[in-house]
């Protein structure tokens, strides 16, 4: 417990509120100030790590529907929809592929990606692929609006 933190209760409780008290010191805004971290959602989402241009094999020869998620580790919007996706993502983790394609380490592998595909890279981008064949593409908020249960 921070000393600010200490010092502020003993304020509130020393003018005699102590419902007050209770009340005001378990407010989630106290608790991001002084550093308890919020609950995070668990997501169903098992990332698989695209990390090797042998994998693009993999994901060509796949009869699973496969999805190719690119992310830009620098970038904050990037960041936001990829949790947002993962929030979202509700099919069970036999009914799809989900590879994690960081942009920053493996360039080599997005162009590949982007060249195989006929695709105009951006970040973020989620890409479905079926039977070796591009069937949906979003990007940034787009990627949201991808129904994967009709894609599978």
């Amino acid at each position: 417990m921070s000393y600010f933190y200490r010092i502020l209760r003993q304020f509130v409780c020393f003018v005699n509120l102590p419902y007050f008290c209770d009340q005001f010191l378990t407010m989630s805004i106290l608790k991001k100030i002084f550093g308890e971290k919020p609950k995070e959602t668990v997501s169903k989402l098992k990332w698989i790590p695209l990390t090797e241009l042998s994998q693009l094999i993999e994901i060509s020869n796949s009869e699973k529907t496969v999805g190719v998620f690119k992310h830009s580790t620098r970038c904050s919007i990037s960041s936001m929809v990829k949790r947002q996706f993962e929030r979202g993502f509700e099919l069970e983790q036999d009914q799809i592929d989900m590879y994690y394609l960081d942009l920053i380490a493996y360039r080599e592998i997005s162009n590949e990606v982007a060249q195989k595909y006929r695709l105009q890279h951006e970040s973020p981008q989620l890409l479905i692929i079926k039977n070796d064949k591009l069937v949906a593409e979003g990007s940034h908020s787009g990627i949201l609006n991808i129904d994967l249960s009709k894609l599978i």
